[in-house]
């Protein structure tokens, strides 16, 4: 996925406290943000894939292992690349922090203000 220079996308989750303050700090910093909330506009396998290259990582690292879904479900068990890029598709609720994309770049908003580093 890529963006205009001058446009940030933010997939995040609109309930999500960090996901607002992501959001209101990406438009401090570029004029025009593109706000994608997984819930209505789930991401590609494609897509997917093409942040996961964005940001080096891999679909595990995404996930939110604190999530008592994880604990209960996931937690122990081995997959492949594939296995987890499914989990992360059906499972957008175990994305441990919003998304920033900006031209080529992506980051992992651990943290609100990891939107500066775009």
């Amino acid at each position: 996925m890529k963006t205009k220079e001058n446009e940030i996308l933010v997939y995040y989750n609109a309930k999500s406290s960090r996901g607002k303050k992501v959001l209101a700090l990406a438009r401090t910093v570029a004029p025009n943000v593109k706000e994608v909330e997984y819930h209505h506009t789930p991401f590609t396998p494609t897509t997917w894939r093409r942040v996961l290259d964005m940001l080096e990582l891999r679909p595990k690292d995404l996930l939110n292992r604190s999530d008592p879904y994880y604990q209960t479900n996931i937690r122990g068990r081995d997959f492949d690349d594939e296995g987890w890029l499914n989990i992360l598709i059906r499972n957008p609720d175990l994305l441990r922090a919003p998304i920033a994309i900006k031209g080529k770049r992506a980051i992992l908003c651990s943290n609100p203000t990891d939107i500066y580093q775009l």
